[in-house]
């Protein structure tokens, strides 16, 4: 029998090193539905968070000395390590598209301003009234762009030097990692990859400098992850095909096509392969198809799937991967990064789009512990693989069980979509053999045995995924409970992943 969770509520997941992105969301079912209910009352009694959820101690300690410095008691500010994003922050603030979702409204412009300093290196600060935090921080929260953690603590580290300087023209020089040590040359090459500071960061980015060439719809197939729904809405449209089923395929090829008759643009379809929370795989092949016909861009995240296991570059124009789950698998580093595919009747406008907006913001700490922490990627791969195969087949069984409260599991090896999976599945070498990956959903019967399972489940409750332990995350509760983006619920039960 294993020992009981003993870890705090809020308290970072052991071994919970300084710069870890995980926390435990104890307290059983109760602390579910008030996450579902208000997720920032629950967040805000968090010593210890996944960066994009709350800033990270450094990060605040930071911040809280740039007001120092100031001199504004009654200010906020978020930090950005490129002028770029400090702008892109003022511009969501200030939308009049604020004041949805419980924000207090859009700032006035004359009231929030990006502010230069200088430490260990130089950032900017977004500085604004701090009634208007609620409204500033869902930029920080979605968009994935501010500094990380440690790059607030290398700016600690010399904060006897802190100044404030003249906002520069130009961004400042930034290491781009195409060191000798960095290029070799596969397809595509070190030159079509491009770090961002979270996977978020790499959505939002790419979607902007779409934006900013096309000004078209947004199409997303499956259901996603909720920040990337989130992020979608920036823009002149945004359509949801929320189950990814054949049906979906059938309506999206009509809406490309009564587009096209209109003569208005859609500038990508978007999607995850698979999709967070149900694993589903879209139909890539079919995706493909639909983006070269209507010639719009197909842009995919392969985070879950994960690059050992599936090989999917070539189906896409861009590729989007979270690398702090898997890859980094170590819960204490967050990146992001966009692959552009050579191959792509796409690639050379992409290229040149991504290399006229594209500002190095990846701190290089971050990037040496990640490239450390990744040497045993493929052996913490396959156990990750193993592990939740395990457990699927057990609870798949008793899913055939008309005795058991297990309704459904959702997993890329017993989903009916699973063959579009399989279909891009790494061939076995000597060294690995390829997977369905760490994540999966179970599906129960009632809310009352949910409730029962959950609390009785004895391993840390977070948001996180690829780490070195066991995370559970009651997903639909938490995510939808107040959140009525889709028309349907993404399930009719109660999901646990």
């Amino acid at each position: 029998m294993s020992a009981k969770i003993t870890t705090p509520f809020g308290e970072a997941v052991p071994p919970a090193p300084r710069h870890s992105v995980t926390v435990h969301m104890g307290g059983g079912w109760d602390t579910v539905e008030k996450y579902g209910t208000n997720s920032s009352s629950v967040i805000s009694l968090f010593k210890n968070a996944y960066p994009r959820m709350k800033p990270h101690r450094d990060i605040a300690q930071l911040a809280s000395a740039v007001l120092e410095r100031v001199g504004d008691p009654n200010a906020g500010c978020f930090l950005f390590s490129s002028l770029q994003s400090a702008k892109e922050c003022i511009e969501y603030a200030i939308s009049s598209r604020r004041g949805n979702g419980g924000e207090k409204g859009p700032v006035p412009p004359e009231h929030i301003a990006a502010r230069a300093f200088r430490a260990e290196d130089v950032f900017f600060a977004v500085l604004f009234p701090l009634g208007y935090r609620p409204t500033v921080a869902r930029f920080w929260s979605t968009a994935g762009a501010g500094v990380s953690s440690r790059f607030a603590e290398a700016s600690l580290d010399h904060l006897s030097q802190l100044e404030e300087i003249p906002l520069p023209e130009n961004e400042p020089d930034r290491p781009n990692f195409s060191t000798p040590a960095h290029v070799v040359h596969p397809s595509p090459s070190v030159h079509d990859v491009y770090f961002y500071q979270t996977g978020m960061a790499a959505i939002c980015k790419s979607h902007g400098y779409l934006l900013s060439r096309y000004n078209g719809t947004t199409v997303l197939f499956e259901i996603a992850f909720m920040n990337t729904l989130k992020a979608f809405e920036n823009g002149p449209g945004f359509k949801f095909f929320g189950s990814g089923s054949d049906d979906d395929l059938h309506e999206l090829q009509g809406f490309l096509q009564q587009e096209a008759d209109q003569g208005r643009r859609v500038q990508a379809i978007w999607a995850e392969f698979p999709a967070n929370p149900l694993l589903v795989t879209p139909n890539l092949a079919k995706l493909r198809e639909l983006a070269d016909k209507y010639d719009v861009v197909l842009a995919i995240d392969d985070t879950i799937g994960s690059w050992a296991n599936i090989d999917i570059t070539a189906m896409a124009d861009l590729l989007v991967t979270s690398v702090t789950k898997s890859f980094n698998g170590y819960a204490d580093a967050i990146a992001g990064s966009v692959v552009l595919n050579p191959a792509s009747p796409k690639y050379h406008d992409l290229k040149s789009l991504f290399n006229r907006h594209y500002v190095p913001e990846f701190y290089i700490a971050d990037a040496e512990v990640i490239e450390q922490n990744s040497r045993d990627y493929l052996w913490r791969t396959s156990k990750m693989n193993g592990n939740a195969e395990a457990l699927v087949n057990y609870l798949h069984a008793c899913s055939l069980d008309t005795e058991s409260a297990v309704r459904q599991v959702h997993y890329p090896s017993v989903n009916p979509s699973g063959k579009f999976y399989k279909s891009f599945m790494r061939p076995a070498t000597a060294d690995f053999s390829p997977g369905y990956g760490c994540l999966f959903s179970v599906e129960l019967d009632d809310l009352a045995t949910t409730r029962a399972f959950y609390d009785n489940l004895n391993v840390h409750k977070g948001v996180h995924l690829g780490a070195p332990f066991t995370l559970a995350f009651a997903y639909t509760m938490c995510t939808y409970k107040s959140i009525r983006i889709i028309s349907e619920p993404p399930s009719k039960g109660s999901q646990v992943k």
